[in-house]
């Protein structure tokens, strides 16, 4: 079985570090690829630059507050291609306020999770995202 390619896109460097880390721990196979802009996302995503060889990400692990295109806007972009729309796409933040979430699920996100800001907490929550989503879950084969 081919690991789960995950797409990591986050801006801080600590974030990074800890979910490198618990994916690195679990008992899944998979391939972490990092985007730390929105913008370098959807290059990734669209293969663009230096990003032609990129894979498909089976998940995406998406935070809001990023330079050049927010969260948001990359969400808006991926569910709206019919190309990009079946990958599930986590909405990984900080953020608790209300509108942040309400807009999420609006542009169709598959989960908002907030980020525990204890470092234990924090593995804990992507080793589940993982569990449920690579796991549990059936994703689109496309």
């Amino acid at each position: 079985m081919r690991p789960a390619h995950i797409l990591l896109v986050e801006d801080n460097e600590g974030d990074i570090l800890l979910t490198l880390e618990a994916f690195e721990e679990s008992k899944i196979k998979t391939e972490v690829s990092v985007a730390r802009n929105g913008q370098e996302a959807l290059d990734f995503l669209y293969q663009n630059e230096n990003y032609s060889q990129a894979k498909k990400p089976d998940l995406i692990l998406l935070d809001i507050n990023m330079p050049i295109l927010n969260g948001h806007e990359v969400l808006e972009h991926i569910k709206s291609d019919p190309k990009l729309k079946k990958i599930p796409v986590i909405m990984l933040t900080t953020s608790a306020h209300e509108k942040d979430i309400n807009l999420a699920y609006e542009y169709h996100t598959n989960s908002y999770v907030k980020k525990p800001l204890n470092m234990a907490d924090f593995l804990e929550a992507i080793l589940k995202i993982e569990e449920f989503w690579l796991q549990l879950s059936t994703l689109a084969n496309e």
